[in-house]
């Protein structure tokens, strides 16, 4: 293995350890729920979700697993949830 990749895998390895150097502007994908198949999606900032718990909320257990796992990767709007909200001012 030439040395200039041996360095190039030790920069990514640096980078994968180091999340707040991404930023998911956008994402789609595919969420198996424990009873449908919901897509979700993020764009600038904003979330939206097939399954019927968003459609009256604007957040749902999709988001909030999706906001869990990414974490900092996320825009700031789109770290916020209503959930979050609601365990601070209980």
């Amino acid at each position: 293995m030439h040395s200039s990749l041996i360095g190039k895998v030790e920069k990514a390895n640096r980078y994968a350890r180091e999340l707040d150097r991404i930023t998911l502007d956008r994402m789609s994908l595919t969420f198996r729920g424990d009873n449908d198949t919901h897509h979700v999606d993020l764009d600038a900032g904003q979330w939206h979700c097939t399954c019927h718990y968003f459609d009256s909320w604007r957040t749902c257990v999709h988001v909030l697993t999706l906001q869990k796992i990414m974490g900092v990767m996320l825009p700031e709007d789109a770290q916020e949830s209503i959930f979050q909200a609601q365990a601070v001012s209980a």
